[in-house]
């Protein structure tokens, strides 16, 4: 990923311009598959500066796949008329010094109880799918680590370090393992359930908030993943791994 960061300095009347105009332009933002994320700062000292902070998946993503699609035109009529208020745009790059101060809610990774916590759901989990009647047959045959690469992708989407992406290659990766399978709605269903019962069985949180959003992801999860299984379906092949919070499905 690479996060781009565009600083504006304008009066203070088209310093509120430009937030609606970013307000129309996020439509855009959002239906782009090369769009992580993105926000509009307004300077509490300085109201005058307006920084744009949107995150990509690439410089490709951004420069060849965003610019060159045609919903760009629509983006640029939105804040095009705000070019000559620019300061600075340019790509960063993040660096491995990061971290979360008290303030900040836990990542639902940790949480959970970390990686010990989400490799024994996994495990757990393919242990009740080997006695299921309806997804026994869907796995028979699995490689002895898949509950591993399982355990690898939650973990990353619950908010945990990026071993999927860097070990197991990412979306892509795991979009392939689901082409064409025609993943039925009893399938689907019946991956939740057991998903939970051995979310019950390894002891992870049982307070409402957890088991919230951790039901969440999985209706979310499962739904696309059967969705993207059926004859014909056309899913971006690249994108990040979505990462999952306490609140509302990723954009």
């Amino acid at each position: 990923m690479i996060t781009e960061y565009i600083r504006y300095r304008l009066d203070s009347s088209r310093a509120e311009s430009l937030e609606s105009a970013y307000a129309t332009a996020a439509g855009v933002l959002r239906a782009s598959p090369h769009c992580v994320d993105f926000d509009v700062a307004r300077g509490e000292d300085d109201p005058e500066r307006v920084v744009v902070r949107i995150r990509w998946d690439s410089p490709e993503g951004h420069l060849q796949g965003f610019r060159s699609a045609p919903e760009f035109a629509e983006f640029l009529r939105a804040v095009g008329p705000f070019v000559d208020a620019i300061e600075e745009m340019a790509h960063y790059r993040a660096t491995d010094v990061s971290g979360a101060g008290r303030a900040q809610p836990p990542a639902l990774f940790d949480w959970a109880g970390g990686a010990p916590a989400v490799q024994a759901l996994c495990e757990r989990f393919y242990r009740l799918v080997h006695d299921d009647a309806v997804l026994a047959p869907v796995f028979a045959g699995m490689r002895d680590d898949h509950p591993s690469r399982v355990a690898a992708w939650l973990g990353e989407v619950l908010g945990g370090p990026a071993t999927y992406t860097e070990q197991h290659g990412g979306y892509p990766a795991m979009l392939r393992h689901h082409l064409g399978r025609e993943i039925t709605e009893q399938q689907r269903r019946r991956c939740v359930d057991l998903m939970q019962d051995a979310a019950d069985d390894v002891g992870l949180p049982a307070d409402p908030e957890f088991r919230a959003a951790f039901v969440g992801y999985l209706e979310w999860g499962t739904r696309l993943a059967a969705e993207n299984s059926r004859t014909g379906a056309t899913p971006p092949l690249e994108a990040p791994v979505p990462r999952w919070g306490w609140g509302v499905a990723p954009p």
